[in-house]
């Protein structure tokens, strides 16, 4: 399973006595679109968290194309790494968060800029022409001077989409990305994710927009309860549900 770009295995995250996530595996394939389905509190914001290392497991272990997130292993043993080394890996994990996080004191290309020139040392002209270019590509080559504030909410989730592929990262993370949006803006928010699937980059995204797992979707994984109930092909988890827990959501969904 070489092609593996996201490995999780075994990860158990509690908050004192409260367990959120009970030993999930995942696997997610390079230039795969996984979506993540679930009932609210069933640990699928804390699972993206975790592969990020934002929140650090419990017990089990994550690794990003073979390399391990926020540990180093000796010994038979796994050592947090510093911060600086943590950091330095989330510049190869994109994060898009459900209330965009932009900066609201810089304009949308300083946004985009900021995380290229500060930590990945890349020459600011380079970051420049690399951040019109995605604006250009999310519909917004004309917003590069506006500040966050001017922008409508799915115009700010396609800056933070941008920014998040700024870095060039190995795998995307998308917390309910359309959550905070009214309506008539989830589209063109999903097209935007739609178009990144279509070129093959690695993605994991949590939502409750069932037709957008259907016709995007690699694999759909069904959580509760802190567990991966079922997961498989959209046409699998979607039409012929095998557990009745994963029935019973999608009847109050669809």
């Amino acid at each position: 399973m070489s092609d593996v770009m996201v490995d999780v295995r075994g990860v158990h995250k509690s908050f004192g006595p409260l367990d959120v996530l009970r030993g999930v595996d995942l696997q997610v394939r390079a230039g795969q679109v996984t979506v993540i389905l679930g009932p609210s509190g069933s640990g699928k914001s804390t699972l993206l968290r975790t592969i990020n290392h934002l929140e650090k497991v419990s017990r089990g272990w994550i690794s990003i194309d073979g390399e391990l997130v926020g540990y180093r292993r000796s010994g038979g043993k796994l050592h947090e790494l510093k911060e600086k080394e943590i950091l330095k890996q989330r510049t190869r994990i994109g994060f898009v968060f459900q209330d965009f996080n932009l900066f609201p004191h810089l304009t949308v290309l300083e946004n985009l800029v900021e995380a290229p020139v500060s930590a990945l040392r890349r020459p600011r002209k380079e970051a420049e022409e690399t951040a019109r270019r995605l604006l250009d590509r999310v519909g917004l080559a004309d917003k590069a001077g506006a500040y966050p504030r001017q922008l409508s909410g799915g115009q700010q989730q396609r800056v933070a989409i941008a920014r998040a592929l700024a870095l060039e990262p190995k795998v995307l993370l998308f917390d309910e990305p359309t959550s905070a949006l009214d309506p008539e803006l989830v589209g063109e928010v999903l097209d935007v994710i739609k178009d990144l699937a279509g070129t093959g980059t690695t993605m994991i995204v949590v939502t409750h927009e069932i037709g957008f797992a259907r016709e995007v979707a690699d694999t759909v994984v069904f959580m509760d309860g802190g567990v991966v109930v079922e997961q498989g092909p959209p046409a699998a988890v979607l039409d012929a549900p095998r557990h009745e827990r994963t029935r019973a959501f999608l009847a109050k969904v669809l």
